[in-house]
């Protein structure tokens, strides 16, 4: 029998309703695994696990009813601690945030709530989630369950890292580059990073989303059901669309599908990431896709310029801060804060131009095709303890060039576990659609969940 910390939001929602387990059995299970996992992982930042039992005693009395709140009544979650949920502070990952509680939840916290998910905690970021590590001056050091040595990715480090261990089924991360899609792939677990808008943001930013993490394809279509809804406090929010997430498999057959295996800059694909991708996209070229090579359109000065224009928008916020708050955030974060400062305006605008020119060239290299599929990352996880793959201040986003891009197009990209390294290193499959198109990402990536075989066992926790 599946563990209960490791049943599928869907396995425990038809249990309930069969009256074949309880949500307190399940959060109590969930809870537990935590506390096996926790003292080591460190995925966690500010856990409620009284709140949460209440809440799932609650959803308990619902469900012998028959009358559940919503679709994910009693169904344990975790969300990134810069999702705002009530009364809980958003440190934003930093030492030097003052801990206010926050006065209302953010649209995705009420989504979840008003459905009915039991919110377990808040998960671990760096500081203002511009790393892809678990490394934070305020949050202990987040390590990855697959191998307590390696990185869980970030900047939704705890998410990534708490569902690959079995914090439950279902997590909230959110991506401005990468951040949900990195630490995806590293935990060898699903994500989808939307389409710009289809989930509510607070506050919105240029390429800012929120997605679901999770285990299954199957549990993210859940998830999106109700992150999906509007909300007015999001001024880039999309209109209300009627999208079937539960819609199954979409066929590769007739589709023309890219591949895209040279981003064109950054660091170059290690050789065992290439054999996977390849390997999957074999897959797809064998149930019929028409698979064509997609050219390199992200060149090394777009990617410098990009770097540019997230320093100068972190140092304008750096240098607001007290010298004695300076000091508190990480150093390295610091450090490229500081490469912001004393930009001219016209390098500024630069800066701005070329968000559209990624933007343009990404739309232009992949219209022609259905999908287009990928590495998420070039090289598999790397040390804990670094900041990035390069570990320098200076090369920080060697590492994005296949994610980032769809941030600033706003088309939706999923990452998939597709393989291991020798080493046992997680691979993701990116799997890219038209803009809006999130369904068919997401009905692609349950074919692709399927053709795939079975994964690797989860990791268990470390003998204490």
């Amino acid at each position: 029998m599946t563990a209960l910390h490791d049943m599928t939001a869907g396995e425990l929602l038809a249990a309930y309703k069969s009256k074949s387990l309880s949500p307190v059995e399940a959060v109590d299970a969930v809870i537990a695994r935590i506390e096996a996992w926790e003292p080591r992982l460190k995925a966690l930042y500010a856990p409620d696990f009284e709140g949460a039992r209440k809440a799932a005693k609650a959803s308990e009395a619902r469900w012998q009813k028959g009358t559940p709140q919503g679709a994910l009544d009693g169904v344990p979650i975790t969300i990134k601690e810069n999702i705002a949920t009530k009364g809980v502070p958003v440190p934003l990952g930093t030492a030097a945030t003052d801990l206010v509680p926050a006065v209302d939840d953010a649209p995705a916290s009420a989504r979840v709530r008003e459905a009915g998910a039991v919110i377990l905690s808040k998960t671990t970021m760096p500081d203002y989630g511009m790393l892809s590590s678990g490394r934070s001056s305020f949050h202990p050091l987040t390590r990855n369950p697959w191998n307590l040595a390696w990185n869980p990715g970030g900047s939704s480090a705890g998410a990534g890292a708490a569902a690959a261990a079995g914090y439950g089924p279902l997590h909230l991360g959110t991506d401005i580059g990468g951040s949900v899609r990195l630490p995806a792939s590293w935990n060898g677990i699903f994500t989808l990073k939307p389409s710009l808008g289809r989930i509510a943001v607070d506050p919105p930013f240029f390429g800012r989303a929120i997605g679901p993490m999770t285990r299954s394809v199957g549990d993210a279509a859940l998830l999106m059901a109700e992150l999906s809804k509007p909300d007015v406090r999001d001024h880039m929010n999309l209109p209300p669309a009627d999208i079937d997430w539960a819609a199954g498999p979409l066929s590769p057959k007739g589709l023309k599908i890219g591949l895209h295996l040279d981003a064109g800059s950054g660091l170059p694909v290690d050789p065992e990431v290439k054999e996977a991708i390849e390997a999957a996209a074999k897959l797809f070229a064998d149930a019929g896709a028409h698979i064509e090579p997609v050219a390199p359109f992200l060149s090394p000065e777009m990617l410098h310029l990009q770097d540019l224009f997230w320093r100068v928008r972190s140092w304008v916020d750096f240098s607001a801060l007290s010298h004695a708050k300076q000091a508190k955030v990480l150093a390295f974060i610091a450090d490229w804060c500081r490469g912001g400062a004393d930009v001219s305006g016209s390098d500024v605008i630069r800066g701005v131009n070329n968000y559209m020119a990624i933007r343009a060239a990404t739309v232009r290299a992949t219209q022609a095709f259905d999908f287009v599929l990928s590495p998420v990352s070039p090289v598999p996880t790397y040390r804990a303890e670094w900041e990035t793959p390069t570990n320098d201040v200076n090369r920080p986003l060697e590492h994005i060039s296949f994610t980032m891009p769809y941030n600033m197009s706003e088309q939706p990209a999923a990452s998939i576990n597709c393989a291991y390294t020798k080493e046992g290193k997680p691979i993701g499959l990116q799997i890219s659609g038209r803009r809006f198109d999130d369904s068919g990402v997401m009905r692609l990536s349950r074919w692709f969940e399927t053709a795939r075989g079975e994964q690797k066992k989860w990791p268990e926790p470390p003998a204490s």
